[in-house]
């Protein structure tokens, strides 16, 4: 009889359980041990020198294959961060990557041109661009076609019109332009939405509207009013830190509005601040620009474009304490004033004169601008009619001239630029372009010998001259005169 021997299953009443077996153990980890194991594989690997190509393949564990975006492992603040690194000729495209991109894109978006009106009163433009302190509601204010395949445009705006619209009536009738009162409605959404502006464009507000903004934002600095008038002037006041100014009233063509000394003079007590106030197609007299001139008293720079100014205006501007800039644009008249007077006084700060696009015919109001601005530094002459010699040599007045430009003066000859120049002593710089009665051959040897101390001489009066000048020494006449007659000689043309 056999039989196969068993262990006795004695468990002693004085020890704890049995000791877990081997194999127990191995179940229990056989995690770690192919931990273990891949570790000693990895090691016996690198003992055999494995190629560069195969140690990547075997350890390549890549973030993509892990996460679809890679951004998405970044904050906002580090992503925001990189993207306002990237030029801004890249921000379109960057907004179509993703939703968030979109979002971050548009916070760092600070000045918009609005192009549609339900876009801001809809709320939807603060939600794109949280961050905006530079609005420019003037197109968007346009009530247009579309596309109706006539463009208009002006330096000031531009738009499509009805092609069944009467060519006299395009711009700024009702039917053109947004009502005052919906306007305004626009400009209370955007200072509730824009607390920290900065800057904004608007046309056609009224008072109501000013003071919603003026209220909401009290960093506005620089503002743009087309079609202002004495009313909305009121709004304006309200404006304490305002500091660069442009005011639209008459456009040509285009629309009408008014803006008299009794606007000037309301500005001038509510907005003492002003640094760069800008006049264009407004009306006014010496009253007006006085009052500006004594209460805005921080007034730097100070541009008429197209007045409407009353005669005698100019004698105002002895007034300004700190005026450094006077320009005057596409001007038909300086000052209607056919007189001058010797004790007008002169503004001692002022710096630099400019005059460009400007009718320059009375005689008696351009000397009387000459003798306000005996102290300045800058001259600037550009594209003015009838600036001949006899009105240049009005300007030997000015003794402390350093700079002088002339651009498309075609009346002024060499014998007038002379006369001026040669009075000036502390010229340095000139600058000559596009003035076809200025020839270089007419050039002295006292003018010659000034041009040879200045400091900076730019000499173009005529481009023909420069041109044929240019070509001394090429045989470019010459070699294309050959050519022509080597390659079209019409007798070695088949048929001839």
């Amino acid at each position: 009889m056999s039989y196969s021997p068993e262990k006795p299953n004695f468990r002693s009443p004085l020890k704890g359980p049995p000791s877990p077996s081997w194999t127990d153990l191995w179940l229990k980890n056989k995690k770690a041990l192919n931990h273990v194991l891949f570790t000693m594989h990895l090691q016996s690997r690198s003992s055999s020198s494995p190629s560069p190509h195969q140690l990547r393949k075997s350890l390549d564990f890549t973030l993509p294959s892990l996460v679809s975006d890679p951004t998405s492992l970044l904050s906002d603040e580090t992503l925001l961060y990189i993207l306002s690194k990237l030029p801004n000729s890249q921000r379109n495209s960057n907004s179509l990557v993703s939703k968030r991109w979109l979002y971050l894109q548009g916070r760092l978006v600070r000045s918009i041109k609005l192009l549609d009106w339900d876009f801001l009163v809809s709320g939807r433009v603060f939600i794109r661009f949280p961050n905006l302190i530079h609005v420019d509601l003037v197109n968007g204010s346009l009530i247009s076609p579309g596309n109706s395949g006539i463009f208009c445009s002006h330096e000031l705006l531009c738009s499509h019109v009805d092609s069944n619209s009467d060519p006299k009536d395009w711009f700024f009738k009702e039917r053109f332009v947004l009502p005052s009162d919906e306007i305004d409605r626009g400009l209370r959404i955007l200072a509730s939405g824009c607390p920290n502006l900065r800057r904004l464009l608007v046309v056609n507000a009224s008072e109501l509207g000013l003071l919603s903004v003026a209220e909401e934002c009290p960093t506005l600095q620089v503002l743009e009013l087309h079609r202002c008038n004495d009313h909305v002037l009121r709004g304006i006041a309200a404006c304490q830190n305002l500091q660069i100014l442009r005011l639209i009233g008459n456009v040509d063509g285009f629309y009408k509005s008014s803006v008299t000394d009794i606007g000037l003079t309301i500005l001038a007590q509510g907005c003492k601040r002003l640094v760069k106030l800008e006049l264009s197609g407004c009306e006014g007299s010496y009253e007006g620009i006085k009052a500006i001139a004594q209460c805005c008293q921080m007034l730097e720079e100070l541009i008429l474009h197209d007045h409407r100014m009353e005669g005698g205006w100019l004698f105002a501007l002895s007034y300004c304490e700190s005026l450094k800039t006077l320009r005057f644009l596409s001007c038909k008249s300086i000052d209607q004033c056919g007189w001058f007077d010797e004790d007008v006084g002169s503004c001692l700060t002022l710096e630099r004169l400019h005059l460009e696009k400007c009718q320059l015919r009375n005689k008696e109001s351009l000397r009387t601008l000459f003798l306000l601005c005996q102290d300045v530094r800058e001259v600037i002459f550009q594209h003015c009619w009838g600036l001949d010699n006899e009105m240049f040599s009005l300007a030997r007045v000015l003794r402390r001239v350093k700079s002088l430009c002339l651009e498309s003066c075609s009346l002024l000859t060499t014998e007038g630029l002379e006369s001026a120049l040669l009075s000036w002593k502390e010229i340095q710089s000139l600058k000559v372009i596009s003035c076809g009665n200025i020839m270089d051959s007419e050039i002295s040897p006292s003018l010659s010998t000034l041009f040879s101390a200045l400091k900076d001489l730019q000499w173009r009066p005529d481009t023909k001259t420069l041109l044929s000048a240019g070509l001394v020494g090429t045989c470019m006449r010459k070699r294309g005169s050959k050519v022509f007659k080597k390659t079209c000689d019409w007798k070695s043309l088949p048929g001839a």
